[in-house]
């Protein structure tokens, strides 16, 4: 990879590490001080990107950049069910205007489960991107990527957007996704770390954030497509599915899991700091600081 190659410069405008939380989502005026402490600190740590997580609005995303002035702001991901294409291409054409270069929309097709509108999500995807397209503020595709986790969705994501965002997959699925997305789109997985020496406790620390994506088919059917089996999805995960998906353990341990999804393909990679709270209420600031100075 040369120092001008697309994939190079991706690196170089959402940096290698962002950190991903759906916690960075105010509720209430005191909620809102401390998000804007929380994200200043994370731009003078170094990450390069912060990822709204969960089903966020642009209205939840709009705080994160007004707080910063270098920091990239991502959706991970906003649901095309909620949010009609032409008012998200104008919402994003007012952020283009007074933070220019700095937002990055993540789309994705959510689950059955949580949306009731969910049919064809594919097709569905498909129209959406049309819309964005069409819309009078057309949003380029080179600011836009997918949730993309399997074959038809990933060669989508390398035509119609800069690449994807892919969630709960491993370091096989980034070599996976790097070879159907080529070599110059962005590719930007998430990636869930227990920042734990105890690793039992932190596997059980996992166990309970990943019981509720093991009831999702979109993320087991592609599971099994890696070769996991469904005696891994008993008991909210198997020790293998555990120590696959996630970073666990100390600092070595991430940094190691971190250097699997790099030589895998991976541009970027937006960490989600997993405590035994609940992960969208508080701040895991102490975290965040810890994986800086472990990875940055």
């Amino acid at each position: 990879m040369t120092s001008d190659s697309p994939a190079s410069r991706h690196t170089r405008t959402y940096g290698r590490l962002g950190i991903w939380s759906g916690a960075l989502r105010p509720t209430t005026p005191e909620g809102r001080l401390e998000l804007t402490d929380a994200v200043t600190e994370l731009e003078d740590l170094g990450y390069g990107t912060v990822w709204t997580g969960g089903s966020p609005s642009l209205d939840e995303a709009a705080p994160l950049l007004e707080a910063t002035s270098r920091i990239k702001v991502a959706t991970g991901i906003l649901s095309i069910w909620e949010h009609t294409a032409e008012s998200v291409a104008a919402q994003i054409a007012d952020f283009e205007s007074r933070h220019p270069g700095r937002f990055l929309l993540g789309l994705g097709v959510s689950h059955d489960a949580l949306a009731p509108q969910y049919a064809r999500p594919y097709s569905a995807m498909v129209a959406y991107l049309d819309a964005l397209d069409a819309a009078p503020n057309a949003l380029p595709a080179e600011r836009r990527v997918l949730a993309a986790l399997g074959p038809k969705m990933l060669k989508l994501a390398s035509g119609r957007a800069a690449g994807a965002h892919p969630y709960l997959v491993t370091p096989e699925h980034t070599a996976q996704a790097r070879e159907a997305l080529g070599p110059d789109a962005f590719l930007a997985p998430e990636l869930t770390v227990v920042l734990d020496p105890d690793l039992d406790r932190a596997r059980t620390t996992a166990r309970t954030m990943l019981g509720l994506y093991l009831t999702l088919p979109n993320y087991t059917n592609n599971l099994l497509r890696l070769g996991f089996t469904e005696a891994d999805f008993e008991n909210n995960g198997s020790d293998r599915l555990l120590d696959t998906l996630f970073a666990l353990g100390d600092a070595d341990r991430v940094r190691a899991k971190a250097e699997e999804f790099y030589a895998a393909g991976a541009d970027h990679l937006a960490l989600q700091a997993l405590t035994t709270g609940d992960r969208h209420a508080s701040l895991p600031r102490a975290e965040w600081r810890a994986l800086a100075k472990a990875l940055l």
